[in-house]
């Protein structure tokens, strides 16, 4: 069962009568100096998009089928290869065993579909890279899903938003699926700053691809809902005291969260009894003493009322049957 919550909410709980609000200080909002891409020509155009040969296609596969292997074996190395992890590995394969057929479909999907831009580059780092899904009517501007994937902070890949992508898609929505540095390619605050990099990049460049800069909405889910959040209130909490900016919270409609942790105090013991043990977890989040300052919860109760006014709606998804991250790590 999914619970929707909405917890606190600026704009969109202001009244029609209420004065506007002026943070402190005027935000600078600064243009992207960056040498990716940042228009489709770049890349071909969306339209005139170059025909990739079989032999492409199926080289860019393997490619991704390694990186993804590649992952998997990192995650093995830092858990440790002992008999719990050992028994739910074979009963993962045998699971996607049972889900292949439909894994090829998306997959193929994925890869051969002329309405996915694989792999745009929206920054310089290692992995700052996002998959546009694009909709087949591209008669007017449509709105903008910008997702953020899950993957224990240890094997998030854009790829994992792929039937997401497609399906909203096909609704005529334009889905944005944000890559990140990985643990231990990074760190929790490599992987905010790498969220709040494609955020700019979709906020600067998306109508150049056919999206609706006005309608740009932020999704994350599990590990990546935390990110996002994370990405979003460092971004309120700078743009409230003046600072240089590169986006605006403004600039997003909604955020939603599916299934997501936002306090990291609270999950410690959840996780390390999961598998993803104390000392890893705790790398993973730069220290014990860095767990208050990357849970969105403790965050939120901290903000001025200033910042809280800058924040979308926000709307928090949670299945009570879900045993990865507790429907009660939602917001209190």
């Amino acid at each position: 069962m999914q619970q929707p919550i909405t917890p606190v909410s600026g704009r969109a709980g202001a009244g029609a009568d209420a004065e506007p609000f002026t943070p402190r200080g005027t935000p600078r909002l600064r243009r992207r100096d960056s040498s990716a891409p940042s228009t489709p020509s770049a890349r071909g155009g969306v339209g005139r998009r170059r025909p990739t040969t079989f032999r492409e296609d199926v080289g860019h596969a393997a490619a991704e089928t390694y990186l993804v292997t590649r992952l998997a074996f990192i995650l093995l190395r830092y858990l440790g290869v002992g008999y719990r992890w050992i028994s739910q590995l074979i009963a993962l394969l045998l699971y996607a065993m049972l889900l292949m057929p439909g894994f090829i479909r998306v997959g193929y999907y994925y890869f051969f579909s002329s309405q996915v831009l694989r792999s745009v580059v929206y920054g310089d780092q290692p992995r700052n890279r996002l998959d546009l899904y694009i909709p087949k009517d591209r008669s007017k501007s449509c709105p903008v899903v910008a997702f953020v994937t899950g993957g224990a902070w240890i094997i998030g890949y854009k790829a994992w938003g792929s039937l997401l992508g497609r399906r909203l898609a096909e609704r005529g929505i334009m889905v944005a699926c944000i890559d990140y540095r990985n643990f231990p390619q990074g760190t929790i605050s490599d992987m905010v700053s790498d969220a709040s990099e494609g955020i700019s990049f979709i906020c600067e460049s998306i109508a150049t691809y056919g999206g609706d800069p006005n309608q740009i909405y932020l999704m994350g889910q599990s590990a990546g809902a935390h990110i996002s959040a994370c990405a979003l209130l460092d971004q309120a909490v700078r743009e409230s005291k003046g600072e240089e900016i590169y986006w605006s919270v403004t600039q997003i409609k909604a955020y939603f969260g599916l299934s997501g942790g936002y306090n990291m105090l609270n999950l410690i013991d959840h996780f390390h009894e999961r598998g993803l043990y104390r000392s890893i977890f705790l790398s993973i989040m730069e220290g014990r003493r860095s767990l208050a300052q990357f849970s969105p919860e403790i965050v939120t109760k901290k903000l001025s009322p200033e910042e809280i006014a800058l924040l979308p709606q926000i709307v928090l998804f949670h299945g009570t049957g879900d045993y990865s991250i507790p429907s009660s790590a939602r917001f209190d």
